[in-house]
């Protein structure tokens, strides 16, 4: 119940992985025939993700995930466009691979807009448009938050950007595999994905890159993807990254949507009846991400909460799984809510993935549920 942090991969996926790991070994940079059917494979999986998404084979750019492709974007971005300006616009609710190569930018001149949030986790397309000027050189908005599941009107944005001189990028880790993602009709110039969250690997993921956006390579070395980003390509991962995000149909996201949204109602309503004082951080929108749902459970601390269902079998986080050993508190929820909020310390995070099913929903509801009542009832000792 926390495939916001990660996913396992399905049988196919790995069948994927081992038999390009058996069959596919060359190094696809190579000229004889070990490395030709490496790159052949490579390109085939690279047309494969570059449909998914409506772009041209030759925009996407393998890297090793999210992190990579975000930190790419940005801060290549910033040195390569100084001279057109120095400020950057973004949310105060993106994932730190954001968030942190923002903050070193920062400490080196140049300028950062954080975009506020509402208590649904949506920015104020008033607020994008009032922050624009002449110096802005790149706007980073995520497609939808990890840890809320608000979604970004990301079409709406790339309308606003599309006149501008301004590189629009989308952290589009979340969202990538769960909602349709057009580069084209949202005037999207640069796109970060990781395939571990779609039921793929580790460690592999793509940045999207418009045709005619040019930076130098972020990592320095060969000359591999077009001398866009140096390192021998992970071939039995490309092709197994490939692999899942054939297997996601327009038609298998759409129920995956209307599945997980079902899960949310049906966990929200048991609550409901069963008296539990509750509230949800965001809101129930079947326009959201659905496989994120951020719950309060007041009075109740994230870690006992999140101890609990873990000793019942059940994995559960209290925010972003890249932060979840910190003790500082959700930086989304504080834009949300604010500092003194104690939703803060209160509340967890459930995500849903493709292999969950009905009977997990309703064992974590009867975890929750016997949770409560035993937390109850030691209330009631010690009073």
């Amino acid at each position: 119940m926390d495939n916001a942090a990660t996913t396992p991969m399905t049988p196919e996926v790995i069948d994927e992985l081992t038999e390009r790991m058996k069959d596919t070994w060359g190094n696809a940079s190579t000229g004889y025939s070990y490395g030709r059917e490496a790159k052949l494979v490579l390109e085939n999986s690279r047309h494969i993700l570059a449909q998914s998404i409506n772009a041209k084979d030759e925009e996407i750019i393998i890297t090793s995930g999210g992190t990579e492709s975000d930190n790419t974007a940005i801060i290549q971005t910033a040195f390569t466009r100084q001279n057109l300006g120095k400020h950057i616009i973004t949310t105060a609710i993106e994932h730190e691979a954001v968030l942190k190569p923002l903050h070193f930018l920062e400490e080196r001149g140049f300028k950062v807009t954080y975009l506020s949030v509402d208590e649904q986790g949506n920015i104020s397309l008033d607020e994008l448009r009032d922050a624009l000027d002449d110096e802005t050189i790149l706007v980073t908005i995520m497609s939808g938050n990890n840890e809320v599941g608000s979604r970004m009107p990301i079409h709406e944005i790339g309308e606003i950007l599309k006149d501008h001189q301004a590189w629009f990028h989308t952290d589009a880790v979340q969202a990538y595999g769960l909602l349709p993602i057009d580069v084209e009709a949202d005037h999207i110039d640069l796109l970060s994905t990781s395939a571990h969250k779609l039921n793929g690997p580790k460690m592999i993921g793509f940045l999207y890159r418009r045709e005619g956006i040019n930076f130098p390579s972020f990592i320095k070395g060969g000359d591999q993807e077009t001398k866009r980003r140096a390192g021998t390509e992970n071939v039995p991962a490309v092709a197994a990254f490939a692999k899942a995000v054939s297997m996601d149909t327009e038609e298998v996201k759409a129920e995956r949507r209307e599945r997980f949204f079902h899960y949310k109602q049906k966990i929200v309503s048991a609550l409901r009846e069963h008296g539990v004082d509750f509230e949800v951080n965001g809101e129930i929108n079947p326009d959201n991400l659905n496989h994120v749902l951020n719950i309060w459970f007041k009075g109740i601390s994230t870690y006992v909460m999140q101890t609990d269902l873990d000793l019942a079998g059940i994995a559960v986080s209290g925010g972003s799984a890249c932060t979840a050993g910190n003790i500082e508190p959700s930086h989304v929820l504080t834009a949300m809510f604010g500092a003194d909020s104690p939703r803060l310390s209160e509340s967890i995070r459930i995500s849903f993935g493709a292999l969950n099913t009905e009977e997990d929903i309703d064992a974590f509801i009867t975890a929750v549920l016997g949770i409560i009542d035993k937390l109850k009832q030691i209330k009631g000792g010690l009073e």
